[in-house]
């Protein structure tokens, strides 16, 4: 399936907030398996509450069915998340393609742990800027920020 199967539309809360709420475990489990599994519970709550309602989110669907999303805060990409039975196919690039044409740039940051992420990203074209030791909740999980231009 590269490319060529997806559609991307903008995110129906009504429709999409539980299979995104699942994509967006499944893949940070597996990608974030250092954060432990009760802490990423408690944050799939606060996904589910505040970011997806108040980001905007452009849904990858296949087959009418949703795969991956992006959630973006102006040009901050606020997650990217793919199911992980559909990873390296070329959703998680189409994604950051479609928000680099609606925005002009692109920023985010990503735990340095996350070695796949990191990775994939630089081989977008991210550069990275700054990092920081500490995440958003003050634990010690390392962030790189960095950045794409149109």
């Amino acid at each position: 399936m590269k490319n060529v199967d997806l559609c991307i539309r903008a995110y129906e809360e009504a429709v999409d907030l539980e299979k995104l709420s699942a994509i967006w475990f499944d893949a940070s489990i597996r990608a974030h398996a250092f954060i432990g599994e009760m802490r990423l519970q408690e944050q799939r709550v606060v996904v589910e509450t505040l970011y997806l309602p108040k980001a905007e989110t452009w849904v990858a669907c296949h087959q009418g069915e949703p795969v991956g999303f992006i959630s973006l805060l102006d040009t901050f990409i606020g997650g990217l998340f793919v199911s992980p039975k559909q990873q390296g196919l070329g959703v998680g690039r189409t994604l950051v393609s479609h928000a680099l044409r609606l925005k002009g740039e692109l920023c985010l940051e990503v735990y340095t742990r996350n070695a796949q992420a990191y990775g994939f990203y630089k081989g977008l074209g991210f550069e990275e800027i700054s990092r920081r030791a500490l995440d958003d909740e003050g634990l010690p999980f390392e962030n790189a920020r960095m950045r794409l231009m149109a």
